[in-house]
């Protein structure tokens, strides 16, 4: 793009965190970025994450800091039986993370964006290869078009669903999971818990609060519970310590139910002047903590692709190669924890007090040794 012309243009559909750092990535190229939202007010509706270092050196290329609102740990390094036997202990070669809110990752993107460029209250009804978006706002239903239109919308994508395909892969678990007020239960150390057909894990947050999971088998998809807290406290109520405490001490209506869905690999991420990303593009089971990591990842190589002008094609080609593998691991290891037999359980018991600590690295930082594409510098003042 020279300096004489136009900014190309950009929609970018959702406002979660991979749609917002693809606005900020898109942006630091010299797009034009109109970011839609559907829901009312621009939020994050979640719990705790995980960012490895791959999504950390992503973030370091936009120049987003992010360390000061988080709390360096290890990720399922410490492992636990329900009883508090300790399998494994953290080691000094483990794979370090952050550990933060995402409300709070979300606050951090949305400050480096401007107003202007963020539009709530915009469900998007239609979108068509060619750049074209019609959505419906306060009633009334807009066309707008773009050199470029950036389907972040999630697991449930409207747009992969309309120009590919792909309906949620129940996955066979639900989950609940919470944070817990500041300074309710604390300290605590960061460990995952396994038991037959359940998990519960815990890492700390910043302002001594706590995220916790309870990841549990279900036999099929879409039950509510009157009380989620309840119902998560059922499941391990008699488990070790800080465990119960920490369901307890969570307001009943903080408490987050989902079911664990993926979606099978889509054979491409571009349709035209359409790209999907995130979740839209290959949501995963949580079992790698890199869900985020991997939008993440998405926004910055696609900056990447499209300031170096090797276009969409090259983008595709990265993140696919990146990625299908990546999400079969994590359908493999959905395979490994749900397996309710005891010799299945105990397999997963030993090997985790065997494996030496350099394996155990190995294995962990399969998917956290990458490096992000450089960006151009300069190129908007406000990126």
């Amino acid at each position: 793009m020279g300096s004489g012309e136009e900014a190309s243009t950009a929609i970018i559909i959702g406002a979660g965190i991979g749609g917002l750092v693809a606005a900020v990535g898109l942006r630091r190229a010299g797009w034009s970025v109109t970011v839609l939202e559907r829901a009312p007010v621009i939020a994050e509706v979640g719990a705790g994450l995980t960012l490895w270092p791959n999504a950390e050196r992503a973030l370091d290329t936009l120049g987003i800091e992010i360390r000061s609102r988080a709390v360096p740990t290890i990720s399922r390094g410490s492992l636990r039986t329900p009883t508090g036997r300790w399998l494994r202990r953290s080691h000094p070669m483990d794979v370090g993370v952050l550990a933060m809110h995402r409300a709070d990752l979300h606050d951090v993107l949305r400050k480096r964006l401007p107003e202007t460029a963020l539009h709530t209250d915009a469900e998007v009804v239609s979108v068509s290869p060619k750049g074209v978006v019609v959505c419906r706002c306060g009633g009334e239903e807009n066309e707008l078009t773009a050199d470029l239109v950036v389907a972040a919308d999630g697991v449930n994508s409207v747009t992969r669903r309309t120009l590919w395909s792909g309906d949620p892969v129940f996955q066979g678990r639900t989950v609940w999971r919470g944070v817990t007020p500041p300074g309710s239960v604390w300290p605590v150390e960061e460990s995952l818990t396994l038991g037959r057909g359940v998990q519960a894990g815990v890492l700390p947050l910043p302002d001594e609060r706590v995220y916790w999971f309870v990841t549990v088998n279900a036999d099929r998809p879409n039950q509510s519970y009157a009380d989620n807290r309840r119902e998560a406290l059922h499941r391990v109520g008699d488990w070790h310590h800080p465990i119960p405490a920490l369901i307890a001490t969570t307001p009943e209506d903080q408490v987050l139910h989902n079911d664990v869905v993926d979606i099978d690999p889509v054979p491409t991420f571009v349709n035209e002047r359409v790209v999907l990303l995130g979740d839209a593009a290959h949501a995963m089971p949580p079992d790698l903590g890199q869900g985020a990591c991997q939008a993440i990842e998405d926004a910055v190589v696609l900056a990447a692709c499209l300031s170096s002008g090797d276009g969409l094609q090259k983008y595709d080609d990265l993140r696919r190669a990146r990625v299908h593998p990546m999400a079969e691991a994590a359908r493999a290891s959905v395979r490994r924890t749900s397996n309710t037999g005891l010799l299945a359980h105990l397999t997963v018991a030993v090997t985790a007090r065997m494996i030496p600590p350099s394996a155990w690295r190995n294995a962990t930082a399969q998917w956290s040794d990458w490096s992000p594409p450089e960006l151009p510098k300069g190129k908007n003042k406000h990126a």
